[in-house]
C-alpha cells in the first residue's frame, strides 16, 4: 500500500503543479507529500520531477511514468468505487460549501433530508459568497452560480438558472422604469463585488444577441443577501437568480424589468476534487442534491413567472 499511496500522490503533485497541493488534496501534510516522491525516486532510482525555487515540472522520465501511474491510479479507484456500491451504510463528514443565496435558500433546506436518510453522515456547510480553495480549505463539494473557475476540479452541472432583473415599485415609481437596455446606465445598479469579481458588468440576452452592459451605482457589496435587501429597501436593481428574488416578486415587493431582454442564464452546478466523487458518501450527496435541486428550482421558476413589469 505505501507503493500505491506514492504513486497517487505522484499523480496529483503532476496534475496540480506542485507539492503542497498535491497533498492537500489527497489530506496529506506537503512533508509527507514531499516524502512519498523521494521514496518513489529512491525505488525507481530516476528523478521524476526538475525542482526550482519557483517551480516544479516533470522530467522527461516523469511524464512517461505519469501516462501509466494515472492509469495504475484510476483502475485502482474504480475498483473501490464499485466495491463501495456494496459497502455498508456510508459514515463520516461531508464538507460543502456554497454562495450565500443559494445555500441558504436551496442547499441547506435539502441537508436534514438527506441526513435522515444517511443517518452517520454529518455535513459541514460553510456559506460564502467569495470564491474559496476546495484544496486549501479541504472541502469536498463546493456550489457555485455563475463561470466555473479554470481549474483541475470536476464538475457536475445542475441547471442553468434564469437571472432577471428587479427593483422595489417604490424605486421605479421615483426614478422611473427603463425602457431599454441602455436606460440601465443612468439606474442605480447594485452590484455583487469583491476582489477579481467578475460582476462589473451585466450581460443581457437581446434579439441581435448578447449585449454588454457597463452599470454602476451606489451601493455594492460581496454578499448578495445585502444587495437583495437593498433593492427591497427601494436603493436600485439587482440582477439575481429568479429562484433567490421567486417570492418577493409574487408578494409583489419586487418587480421584474426588462423582461424582453434578461440577463444571461446562470450556470448552477457544483465541483469536486479529482476523482473524489469515488466517496460513496460524496457521490451519494451529490446525486441527491442535483436531483432536488433541478425539482426545486423549476417549481420555483415556474411559480415566480408573474410580476414582470413590461414597457
Amino acid at each position: 500500500m505505501p507503493y500505491l499511496e506514492s504513486l497517487r500522490v505522484f499523480v496529483r503533485v503532476v496534475e496540480l503543479g506542485s507539492i503542497t497541493s498535491g497533498g492537500r488534496d489527497l489530506r496529506l501534510t506537503p512533508a509527507v507529500a514531499s516524502n512519498r516522491i523521494k521514496e518513489l525516486e529512491r525505488r525507481l532510482d530516476v528523478r521524476l520531477f526538475n525542482r526550482t525555487t519557483r517551480k516544479l515540472s516533470p522530467t522527461e522520465v516523469g511524464r512517461a511514468f505519469y501516462d501509466h501511474a494515472r492509469n495504475v491510479v484510476q483502475s485502482i479507484e474504480d475498483a473501490e468505487a464499485a466495491a463501495s456500491a456494496f459497502s455498508s451504510q456510508p459514515h463520516g463528514s461531508v464538507h460543502v460549501t456554497a454562495p450565500l443565496g443559494v445555500g441558504k435558500r436551496v442547499i441547506a433546506p435539502l441537508i436534514p433530508e438527506f441526513v435522515d436518510a444517511y443517518p452517520d453522515v454529518s455535513v459541514r456547510l460553510r456559506l460564502s459568497d467569495r470564491k474559496v480553495d476546495l484544496l486549501e480549505d479541504n472541502l469536498d463539494v463546493a456550489f457555485f452560480i455563475g463561470r466555473p473557475p479554470d481549474s483541475n476540479l470536476k464538475m457536475r452541472k445542475i441547471i442553468d438558472t434564469p437571472r432577471i432583473l428587479c427593483a422595489a415599485p417604490s424605486y421605479l415609481e421615483a426614478n422611473g422604469i427603463p425602457q431599454v437596455p441602455e436606460d440601465l446606465r443612468r439606474h442605480n445598479c447594485l452590484l455583487l463585488r469583491y476582489p477579481r469579481s467578475p460582476e462589473w458588468y451585466w450581460t443581457l440576452r437581446t434579439s441581435a444577441g448578447k449585449l454588454r452592459m457597463d452599470v454602476t451605482g451606489k451601493y455594492d457589496s460581496d454578499d448578495g443577501d445585502v444587495l437583495l435587501n437593498w433593492a427591497l429597501a427601494g436603493r436600485g436593481i439587482v440582477n439575481k437568480p429568479r429562484f433567490d428574488v421567486s417570492r418577493a416578486l409574487s408578494d409583489g415587493r419586487l418587480v421584474e424589468i426588462l423582461p424582453d431582454t434578461p440577463p444571461e442564464p446562470a450556470l448552477f452546478g457544483c465541483l469536486y476534487p479529482h476523482r473524489r466523487l469515488q466517496d460513496n458518501k460524496v457521490r451519494l450527496l451529490i446525486d441527491y442534491m442535483i436531483r432536488r435541486c433541478r425539482n426545486k428550482l423549476v417549481r420555483e421558476d415556474n411559480q415566480s413567472d408573474r410580476g414582470s413589469l413590461r414597457a
